[in-house]
C-alpha cells in the first residue's frame, strides 16, 4: 500500500470514480475512502475481495476444528477410513 496513492478523500473519489476503479483493478490496491479526515471505507477490486472471502473461510474451518481437537471431539483416521472404505463397497454392489 502507498500512503500517498492509496489513501482519498470522498470528494476525489466523487470526481474521479471511473479511474479509480480502473485503478484498484489493475493494481489490485486497495484504496482507502476517508470522509473528515478519518479512514471510512476501502475500495477493492472484485478478484482480491474473493481471495480475501476464500482465506477467510479457510481460518474459520481451522479454528473450528481446532475447538473440536481441544474439546475432544474427533474420530481416529482408521475408522474414518473404514467408514469410506464401507460406504464405496456398497454403492459398487448397487
Amino acid at each position: 500500500m502507498n500512503l500517498k496513492d492509496d489513501i482519498k478523500p470522498i470528494s476525489y473519489i466523487k470526481t474521479n470514480a471511473a479511474d479509480m476503479l480502473k485503478r484498484v483493478n489493475e493494481t489490485h490496491n486497495p484504496i482507502v475512502i476517508t470522509q473528515n479526515g478519518e479512514a471510512k471505507a476501502v475500495l477493492l477490486d472484485t478478484e482480491s475481495y474473493q481471495e480475501m472471502r476464500n482465506s477467510l473461510g479457510i481460518l474459520k474451518m481451522l479454528t473450528e476444528s481446532e475447538k473440536s481437537i481441544g474439546e475432544g471431539d474427533v474420530i481416529p483416521q482408521d475408522d474414518v477410513f473404514q467408514k469410506i472404505e464401507s460406504k464405496l463397497n456398497k454403492k459398487k454392489k448397487n
